[in-house]
C-alpha cells in the first residue's frame, strides 16, 4: 500500500473514533448511555439497523460468495421485508409501551426471572461469539497485508472499537454508524463502477453479465425445495424470516437500535426502510463479486486468493508443482478469453448454430480451471496440513490490493474496516445493555445508584471487548465467514424467538413450560446441526417451532403454575 492509502485509512478511521468520542461525550445516567435519550430520527434508525447487520464480514465475504456461487445468496434476505411488517406491528408497540431498556425484560413479566435470564443468556453467548467473528473478519485482512501477527492485530481493531463505545454508548454508536455507511457506499459504488472500466474495449456491462450468465452465476431465485440446500427460495422466505424476526425482533444488538428512537413511528419507518433497503444493497453486494468474476475472465487470476498461503508454498519445495498448475491455468484462461470474445460475437450476430457448443466448451473450461485451483489447494495443504485452503474470503481484498489506484485500495479497506467498527461497536453496546440490565441489576446489584449502574454498563462493555478479542484469537475460516456468523446465529436464534412468539401470542403457555421447552428445543437445534446437512437457515424454524410444540406437551404435563400474569401487549 501507497502512503496515499495509509493516510486515506488512517484518517478515515481515526476521524470515526475521535468524532464519536467528541460528539456523545459526558452520558449522565445510564438511560443516555443505553437509549441515547431516545434522540434518534427515523433515517438514523434504518441507517444504524443496516450497519449494525453489514459487518466487514457483509463486505470483505459477499463479494467472494457471488464470485464463486453467483447471486443465490441473496435469497437469504427474503423473508427480511415480512419480518419488518411484522416487528412494526407486534415488537415495537410492547417494547415502546413496557419501556424496557432490553427486549429481555418483557420476558419476566410475561414468565418469570428464570425464563428471562435464559434468554439474556442463550444471547450473550452467540452475540459474543459473534463480536468476535466481526473482529476477526478485517484482521485477517490487515495481517495478512502487513504481516502482523494475527492476535496482535485483533487486538489493535477491539481496542479502536472499544474506545468510542465505552466513552459514548448507544449515542455514539448511533453517531458513527452514519458516518460509517457513508464511507461502505462510497467506496462499494466507487469499486463497482471502476470494474466496469476494466472491460476489455467493447465489451459492455451488459455483455459482462452474459458472460458470467454462462456458467450460472445470475442465478438468483432457486424454487427447487431440497432441505440440504442452503439458498433456496423456500429456505430464505421460511428459515430466513424466522431468522430475521429472531435477529431484529430478539436479538439486543438490533432491538437497542430502535429503542434509541424518538418515537413508534420513528422506529417504525427506521425498520421499514432497512426493510426495502437490504435486500437491493445485498444484490448490490453480490453483483460486485459477479463483476470481480468477470473482470478475471478476461485478466489472469491467481491460482490461489490468499496470498500469504501462495507464498509460504512457494518457498518450498512444491514451488515447481504449482508452477506446472500455473502454467495449465495460464492456457485455460487463454482459451477461455477466446471463448467469450467467440460467445459475444455469435450473440450480436445472432448466430445461435454454434451457441450451445461455445457454451458448453466456456462451462468445461470452467470446471477445467476450478479443478487446477483445486489441486493447486492440495498441493498447499500438503506443504502446510495447518493451512486454510478456503480463499473464497480473499477474492474481494486480492482485487482491491492488485487493481485498484493510489488512494482507492485505502479507501476500500476503510469501507471494511468501517463496517467491522459499526457492527462491533453494536454488539459490544448491546451486550453490555444486557449484561448489566437483565443480569447485574436484576440478580446481582438490585440496590445500585445511577452512576454505579453508568460506571458498571461501561465496564462490561469494556469487559466483553476484551472478550471478543479473545475469541478472536481462536478464529479460523469456515467455508467462508458470511456463512460462518449466519451458522452461529441460527443455532441460538430459533430458540430465542420460540419464547417470544410463545409471549407475544400463546397466553395459555406458562413460565415451567417454556422455561424447559426452551432447553430442550435449544439440545434438539445442536444435536440436528452436528448430526446431519440440513441447510443452517432451517434451524431456525426447528428451534422455534419445538419450544412452541414442547411447550404446549409440557403445559399439559407440569403442575398449573399460578404465578405469573401475562403482560398485555
Amino acid at each position: 500500500m501507497s502512503l496515499l492509502d495509509w493516510t486515506i485509512l488512517s484518517s478515515t478511521l481515526l476521524f470515526i473514533v475521535l468524532y464519536g468520542i467528541w460528539k456523545t461525550r459526558g452520558s449522565r445516567d445510564i438511560n443516555q448511555y443505553l437509549r441515547g435519550n431516545q434522540e434518534a430520527k427515523w433515517w438514523t434508525i434504518g441507517l444504524s439497523v443496516m450497519a449494525t447487520q453489514a459487518s466487514a464480514i457483509t463486505f470483505l465475504s459477499t463479494p467472494g460468495q457471488g464470485y464463486a456461487d453467483g447471486m443465490r445468496f441473496v435469497q437469504f434476505y427474503f423473508g427480511l421485508p415480512i419480518a419488518m411488517v411484522i416487528l412494526c406491528i407486534t415488537f415495537i408497540p410492547i417494547y415502546y409501551k413496557l419501556k424496557v431498556y432490553t427486549a429481555y425484560e418483557f420476558l419476566e413479566g410475561r414468565f418469570d426471572l428464570k425464563t428471562r435470564s435464559l434468554a439474556a443468556f442463550l444471547f450473550l453467548i452467540q452475540r459474543g461469539l459473534g463480536a468476535g467473528i466481526t473482529i476477526y473478519a478485517p484482521a485477517i485482512i490487515l495481517s495478512t497485508i502487513l504481516g502482523w501477527n494475527l492476535n496482535w492485530t485483533n487486538f489493535v481493531i477491539g481496542m479502536l472499537v472499544i474506545t468510542y463505545t465505552v466513552s459514548g454508548g448507544t449515542r455514539a454508536v448511533n453517531v458513527t454508524h452514519k458516518y460509517q455507511m457513508l464511507v461502505i457506499f462510497l467506496g462499494m459504488f466507487t469499486a463497482f463502477f471502476l470494474l466496469i472500466s476494466y472491460l476489455p474495449e467493447g465489451v459492455s456491462f451488459i455483455d459482462s453479465l452474459k458472460v458470467a450468465g454462462v456458467t450460472g452465476k445470475l442465478q438468483t431465485v432457486d424454487f427447487s425445495f431440497d432441505w440440504n440446500n442452503r439458498y433456496t427460495f423456500w429456505s430464505g422466505i421460511t428459515g430466513g424470516l424466522f431468522l430475521m424476526l429472531a435477529y431484529f425482533g430478539t436479538d439486543q444488538s438490533q432491538v437497542q437500535r430502535y429503542l434509541s428512537g424518538r418515537s413508534i413511528t420513528e422506529s417504525r419507518l427506521g425498520l421499514i426502510f432497512n426493510g426495502l433497503l437490504k435486500i437491493p444493497m445485498q444484490f448490490f453486494i453480490l453483483l460486485v463479486g459477479i463483476m470481480v468474476f468477470t473482470f478475471y475472465q478476461f485478466h489472469e487470476a491467481p491460482i490461489f486468493f490468499n496470498s500469504a498461503g501462495y507464498d509460504n508454498v512457494m518457498e518450498s519445495s512444491y514451488a515447481p508443482q504449482i508452477e506446472e498448475l500455473e502454467a495449465q491455468k495460464r492456457t485455460l484462461e487463454s482459451e477461455r478469453y477466446q471463448l467469450n470474445t467467440n460467445y459475444l460475437t455469435a450473440l450480436e450476430s445472432d448466430d445461435n448454430s454454434g451457441l450451445n457448443e461455445i457454451k458448453s466448451a466456456i462451462f468445461n473450461n470452467e470446471n477445467a480451471q476450478n479443478e487446477v485451483r483445486e489441486k493447486a489447494k492440495a498441493i498447499i495443504k500438503e506443504a502446510d496440513p495447518n493451512a486454510e485452503t478456503n480463499d473464497r474470503d480473499y477474492v474481494f481484498i486480492t482485487f482491491i490490493l492488485n487493481h485498484l489506484p493510489k488512494g482507492l485500495v485505502g479507501l476500500l479497506l476503510a469501507v471494511i474496516f468501517s463496517a467491522a467498527m459499526s457492527s462491533t461497536a453494536s454488539e459490544l453496546n448491546a451486550l453490555a445493555s444486557t449484561t448489566t440490565v437483565d443480569i447485574y441489576k436484576r440478580s446481582i446489584k438490585q440496590d445500585g445508584s445511577e452512576s454505579h449502574y453508568l460506571t458498571s454498563s461501561k465496564l462490561f462493555t469494556l469487559m466483553w471487548g476484551l472478550f471478543a478479542i479473545a475469541f478472536a484469537c481462536f478464529g479460523t475460516l469456515f467455508e467462508n465467514l458470511i456463512q460462518f456468523v449466519n451458522i452461529v446465529g441460527s443455532v441460538f436464534y430459533g430458540t430465542i424467538l420460540g419464547i417470544f412468539l410463545v409471549a407475544f401470542y400463546i397466553k395459555q403457555i406458562k413460565a415451567m413450560a417454556v422455561f424447559w421447552a426452551a432447553i430442550m428445543a435449544e439440545i434438539i437445534v445442536i444435536l440436528t446441526y452436528v448430526n446431519s446437512d440440513i441447510g443452517f437457515l432451517w434451524l431456525n424454524p426447528i428451534g422455534c417451532l419445538s419450544v412452541i410444540l414442547l411447550g404446549f406437551i409440557l403445559q399439559g404435563i407440569l403442575p398449573d403454575q399460578k404465578n405469573q400474569k401475562p403482560v398485555q401487549g
